[in-house]
């Protein structure tokens, strides 16, 4: 009975191995609930990790009609997990939303970039600021068909470390909104 439980565990950790991502999805307009960015170099996509169930690590929420946070989480580096998170301010319509004032995490003030990495507490906290700045461009934003799709990059410094800086590009998302 040991070996057999020994052969499961090795089964599963072996099946949740954090493979390197070798792409990035392609930028769409369809709701097809991808996610993904370059972060200092190295690409980054949502994933699931043993019993967290997938539909889970992409998600939008509205706030009074014009305000969207968009969560992104990888839990398949596990016990690290990292985290992106954006707060719009204001979306009425496709454009360019600026990540470039000072903010204390989290608020609903104005808008912001912000990527974490932890281990059941954070290790690292990086947010937009106005000397870290960035922008999400929304490309398609459709509350009949239920989708918001767009385009971002940032820089942004470590909260506790400003020094502690991280540069994200060719972001990307197109995702269903509940």
């Amino acid at each position: 009975m040991k070996n057999f439980l020994a052969a499961c565990l090795s089964i599963f950790l072996f099946a949740s191995c954090n493979k390197e991502v070798e792409e990035l999805p392609p930028a769409t307009q369809t709701g097809a609930n991808t996610f993904g960015a370059n972060v200092d170099g190295t690409f980054w996509v949502p994933k699931a990790f043993g019993p967290i169930n997938a539909n889970s690590i992409t998600e939008v929420r509205i706030l009074g009609g014009q305000d969207y946070y968009i969560h992104a989480r990888n839990f398949a580096s596990s016990p690290t997990e990292t985290e992106f998170e954006f707060f719009l301010k204001g979306v009425t319509a496709p454009g360019t939303y600026l990540l470039n004032t000072n903010v204390s995490y989290p608020s609903s003030s104005t808008s912001y970039g912000y990527y974490i990495k932890r281990r059941l507490t954070p290790l690292n906290q990086w947010i937009t600021s106005a000397t870290h700045t960035g922008s999400v461009t929304i490309t398609k934003v459709d509350l009949v068909t239920r989708i918001i799709a767009g385009t971002f990059q940032f820089t942004a410094a470590d909260i506790a470390n400003p020094s502690n800086q991280i540069t994200v590009s060719e972001g990307r998302f197109d995702l269903k909104i509940p």
